[in-house]
């Protein structure tokens, strides 16, 4: 039946005219059809709404969400919890067997009661209503039949919205009103899952288990309508492991979350190889190390605040044996190690610093003490270690070590960049700023999340001791609430030591993006990639990668900046130059 009736539309926020009918309504050059869902199926996991928001034609999905205040949400689940038990009791009092549905509703309505009680969840009220359009009616009867048989398969029950056509009409359009009232009850893990843009290929995070931190965007999902969130820190591990070849975007995605996560109060250090951060610490304020410039000097044998305990000046000559190690490009001896821990205290009590807390106040021996200390020694083996430091304390090298440190740590993002470093200095450097972001990291007087992201992981890890003191880190950190992002396009030389699969298997979440066909196999053998996945990361354009993190928790996604990030995050040289 066809009402005679047309209802004019307000100038400027809608079509020319609206037309009613029964079922149908008449929107400008479209029919429109309503549904209202009034059925949900026993259980949901997170993206269930994905076949809706993914249907190719046009389908507007509203929901409607109002919060439940928890007294009335109480007295609700009192009364049915008594309406379910009198149930249950008067059909045992006739002899009737147990109904399976009245069973399970009364065991549901129990624990939301008790969640409801211990402050775990809410109860909310939720209407779901589809919009279906078409350009004539048998096409509209089409539509509404595909997107029918799309929500049975959903075990969602629908009706039309007869003789209220306007009303369901209305209820779908972006201004906040229901005009049709058909809501269901639900708690809060429920109305999570309803979320329209999570990703459906990774399991929604408890929220007992949820960081403080919170997910931040990675990118949008390249199987899927949704976004991918990740939070880093609700994981078993707070690191991280981004695996690339050259130009896949690797530094791109991590300057994305870096910003990210920034919002969120995260701390971050970042050791820069190319100067590629700089531009982005300048925008958020933060602070830029330019290692290998004038002026600029790390001391390798401070003593900060965060050395103030009776073992500190212990765990500084422990460092100093890795250090020495790499800057001296091998692995020492027992009878080296001896001279230099013996030259160690020896520069240390010169400066009037021993193993008393109060002391190590007290400016701090330099490398060219520690030097003389090896050269005034008796053992010929020691003025050999003395001349193998020449270069670094008082030969060509020395600009680096000559001096007290000049730079803070305090700012909420700090840049090191190695742009200007010798390249014989590089791994050396990279342990210097790691060393340096550590201390803080694991400073008990300050605690907040944290992240170090080490886009040079290949300079340490050609290096036995730098691969040591990095594994090590990559254990510790989420003792002191901070994750480890290791990046590298040297994908071959990481899985190829001992040291190197440490890092990744300490890592919780692991990126994936383009890799070279050499070293597919390895990386496919290392991760247990199916052969879809490896061909997804053989032919993955920049910017495409694929999230591991477990057993059924795997996602590809592309990763999106706005405007603003990508001017932040680019290092197209073209685009750079406008």
């Amino acid at each position: 039946m066809k009402l005679p009736q047309t209802v004019p539309a307000l100038v400027g926020l809608g079509p020319d005219s609206v037309q009613i009918e029964a079922r149908v309504l008449a929107v400008g050059d479209l029919l429109a059809t309503t549904l209202l869902v009034t059925g949900y199926p026993a259980e949901v996991g997170p993206g269930w709404l994905e076949p809706l928001l993914t249907y190719p034609g046009r389908l507007d999905v509203s929901l409607h969400i109002d919060p439940v205040p928890a007294g009335i949400a109480a007295d609700r689940l009192r009364k049915q919890r008594a309406r379910l038990e009198a149930t249950r009791r008067s059909g045992a009092g006739r002899g009737q067997l147990e109904d399976p549905e009245t069973e399970a509703a009364a065991q549901d309505a129990a624990e939301l009661a008790w969640r409801v009680a211990r402050g775990e969840g809410k109860l909310f009220r939720l209407g779901l209503y589809l919009t279906v359009y078409a350009a004539d009616r048998a096409q509209l009867a089409e539509e509404l039949s595909a997107v029918r048989a799309i929500a049975e398969s959903m075990l969602l029950r629908c009706e039309v919205a007869t003789w209220r056509a306007l009303q369901g009409w209305t209820s779908c359009l972006p201004l906040g009103i229901d005009q049709l009232g058909a809501k269901r009850t639900f708690d809060t893990a429920a109305l999570a899952a309803c979320f329209p843009f999570t990703s459906p290929d990774l399991p929604a995070t408890d929220s007992r288990s949820s960081s403080a931190v919170g997910p931040v965007l990675l990118g949008l999902n390249t199987s899927a309508s949704g976004l991918v969130l990740w939070d880093r820190f609700a994981q078993d591990n707070h690191n991280s492991v981004t695996l690339a070849r050259s130009g896949a975007g690797k530094s791109y995605l991590a300057k994305l979350e870096a910003l990210r996560l920034l919002y969120r109060g995260v701390q971050i250090f970042v050791i820069d190889p190319e100067d590629e951060y700089t531009r982005l610490a300048e925008a958020v304020g933060g602070t830029t190390v330019r290692l290998g410039a004038d002026g600029v000097r790390i001391n390798p044998l401070d003593l900060t605040e965060e050395d103030d305990a009776p073992d500190g000046l212990t765990r500084r000559a422990l460092f100093l044996h890795s250090f020495l190690a790499v800057l001296l490009g091998g692995t020492l001896d027992a009878s080296d190690k001896a001279l230099l821990d013996t030259a160690i205290l020896t520069a240390y009590r010169a400066a009037g610093i021993t193993s008393d807390p109060r002391t190590h106040a007290r400016p701090a021996p330099l490398l060219a003490d520690l030097a003389q200390a090896l050269t005034e020694a008796a053992d010929p083996a020691a003025h050999r270690l003395a001349q193998r430091l020449a270069p670094y304390t008082t030969g060509s090298h020395r600009q680096l070590f000559d001096g007290a440190t000049t730079h803070p740590t305090r700012s909420h993002l700090t840049v090191y960049s190695l742009r200007e470093v010798p390249e014989e200095l590089k791994a050396t450097a990279t342990m210097l700023t790691l060393d340096a972001a550590w201390r803080t990291v694991t400073n008990p007087r300050e605690r907040r999340p944290r992240l170090v992201v080490i886009d040079v992981a290949w300079l340490l890890m050609r290096e036995e001791q730098g691969a040591r003191f990095l594994n090590r880190m990559a254990k510790a950190s989420r003792k002191h609430w901070a994750g480890l992002s290791v990046i590298t396009q040297d994908t071959a030389d990481l899985l190829a030591t001992d040291l190197g699969k440490a890092v990744v298997a300490n890592a919780a979440t692991q990126i994936l993006l383009r890799q070279a066909p050499q070293a597919i196999d390895a990386v496919a053998d290392a991760f247990r990639l199916s052969a879809g996945e490896a061909a997804y990361l053989l032919a993955a354009p920049a910017g495409q990668a694929l999230l591991c993190a477990g057993p059924g928790q795997r996602a590809a996604f592309s990763s999106v900046a706005s405007p603003a990030e990508h001017r932040l995050a680019t290092t197209n040289p073209a685009e750079e130059a406008r």
